[in-house]
């Protein structure tokens, strides 16, 4: 069984890490809400892109997810997940909820590549939470280098 804490903004300071950078701890302090208890949590789509054999590889971790609920759009080499975490309304008599740490809502997730994507070839895929996408670079594309005057 999980013990129940409660959140102190002064935490993150006694643990200071003199390696860290002064900017990255007042970050790291001050995006943290002060009243975690009332507020909610958005859920949040975590994801990893790699680039391989002309293909860009994107595993993006979606759980809780319905597949019907994911939608992803490509425009040229912007690439964009968006996904909705449904709440189930399901309460039996007698029973009331202690704790709730899912998060429910919307969640997106948006990004641009080196080079545009061939629409015609994306695959997806979806399973256990985790979205594959595998993203072909379009060929015949060639970059152009502006000459700076």
């Amino acid at each position: 069984m999980n013990n129940i804490t409660r959140y102190s903004p002064f935490r993150r300071l006694a643990r200071f890490d003199p390696l860290w950078d002064m900017d990255d701890v007042f970050d790291r302090f001050m995006m943290q809400p002060v009243l975690r208890e009332s507020t909610e949590i958005e859920p949040q789509i975590r994801m990893d892109v790699k680039e391989s054999n002309g293909d860009y590889k994107v595993k993006a971790e979606i759980p809780g997810v319905k597949k019907d609920d994911i939608h992803v759009s490509i425009d040229g080499n912007r690439v964009s997940i968006s996904a909705e975490v449904r709440k189930e309304k399901e309460e039996k008599e007698g029973e009331k909820v202690i704790r709730s740490e899912r998060c429910y809502g919307m969640a997106s997730r948006s990004f641009s590549l080196a080079d545009e994507v061939d629409q015609a070839k994306v695959q997806a895929k979806y399973t256990d939470g985790v979205l594959e996408l595998t993203l072909p670079k379009k060929s015949g594309v060639p970059r152009k280098e502006v000459p700076i005057s």
